[in-house]
């Protein structure tokens, strides 16, 4: 097995080259579009339910 080489981090550096991928932007609008319903969902369906479990208990 050979040593590996001595190279200082300015020429290590050259070949790394590290790139985001952009999110498109409807993949935002789907996300967006879940947490308004997430939303939505829980102040129509789960807090009402709360407040009646809340007043009268099983």
């Amino acid at each position: 097995m050979t040593a590996p080489e001595q190279t200082s981090v300015e020429v290590e550096s050259r070949y790394h080259q590290y790139t985001g991928n952009e999110i498109p932007w409807y993949v935002r609008v789907i996300w967006l579009a879940f947490w308004i319903f997430i939303i939505a969902y829980t102040v129509k369906f789960l807090f009402p339910a709360v407040q009646v479990e809340l007043v009268s208990p099983p």
